[in-house]
């Protein structure tokens, strides 16, 4: 059985969870704290020299770390993947947009703010710079759902799962979604699919 070693409330390892409820992956979950520095153990580093979670430990051939290798790795084959190359490759790019737009912001403020509970007076400047590109990424992702039931294809995905986990918690870092329709409908047709669950579940 899969090894899934998590911090709840993180979206990279929601994701994970995420793909693994919805394809009936059986799994053992590790609950780590990244808060107290359950990820920079002699141990825990010697399953992942970045010391980072989500990590999957995988029967027979070690760990494989970062989430969207994880979930790729889970979804080979599946529904949640595009069998079209063109398709494939537009999964990827929203996949690429959220690790370098999406979640370096929104994830980050809600780090801050719901975990580490600092509070934006404490944060100042660096919360205001996370808040902006935050909504810049949204705005992006706003355009992108118009019209559209799910970001490629027209069918769910691990875009989407890779785009909602932390898109889904935005008003957590301070970024209310009230100003995105199109998302908030998406938001609902993501949390309609089998085996959604949420952030809180294990």
């Amino acid at each position: 059985m899969y090894r899934l070693y998590d911090y709840r409330p993180s979206g990279n390892g929601y994701k994970v969870r995420l793909v693994m409820k919805a394809l009936a992956i059986p799994y053992e979950l590790v609950e780590l704290d990244i808060k107290v520095g359950a990820t920079r153990t002699p141990a825990f580093l010697a399953k992942n020299p970045n010391g980072r979670i989500p990590l999957l430990e995988v029967p027979g051939r070690g760990c494989l770390a970062e989430s969207h290798a994880i979930i790729s790795f889970l979804a080979e084959g599946s529904a949640l993947v595009p069998t079209d190359p063109w398709h494939r490759a537009q999964m990827w790019q929203w996949m690429c947009f959220e690790q370098y737009n999406l979640e370096p912001n929104i994830g980050t403020a809600r780090f801050w703010l719901a975990s580490l509970k600092r509070t934006p007076a404490e944060l100042g400047e660096k919360l205001t710079e996370k808040h902006q590109k935050g909504r810049e990424a949204l705005a992006v992702l706003e355009q992108g759902l118009e019209g559209r039931p799910f970001l490629v294809a027209e069918r769910y995905s691990l875009a989407d799962i890779a785009l909602y986990a932390y898109t889904h918690a935005s008003a957590e870092a301070g970024l209310p979604l009230d100003p995105y329709p199109a998302i908030r409908a998406w938001i609902g047709r993501v949390e309609n699919q089998p085996g959604w669950a949420p952030i809180t579940a294990p």
